[in-house]
């Protein structure tokens, strides 16, 4: 199970996300998480991945980690200001304040 949390920036760019098991695909590169063991925790300056925001933990539920989110200067509060999502299933991940609404099997995290 893949928990992502978004940190927003205003950009032009784009953003593409899918999930495959324990894989993401970010426009098109892979970010493969299967070598890291539970329990630990990979800072961020040890992925060669531009869309990450911080370190990536592989906790008991799952993996955490966050990623940057771009986003317009005309941008939906749902864009602005995005809510975590739980990855249960392989597939492209709808992201936070995007046109189409997101699938069930990609539910929001719940509140802390």
């Amino acid at each position: 199970m893949l928990h992502i949390g978004f940190a927003p920036v205003r950009s032009d760019d784009c953003l593409t996300l899918s999930a495959a098991g324990d894989t993401l695909t970010l426009n098109g590169a892979l970010l493969d998480l299967t070598a890291i063991p539970p329990g630990t925790i990979l800072p961020q300056a040890a992925v060669a991945c531009d869309w990450l925001a911080g370190d990536i933990e592989h906790r008991d539920d799952g993996f955490h980690l966050m990623l940057i989110l771009p986003h317009g200067p005309d941008a939906p509060p749902a864009a602005r200001f995005p809510q975590p999502v739980i990855v249960t299933a392989d597939g492209p991940v709808p992201l936070p304040g995007a046109a189409d609404p997101a699938p069930a099997r990609h539910d929001p995290e719940p509140a802390a």
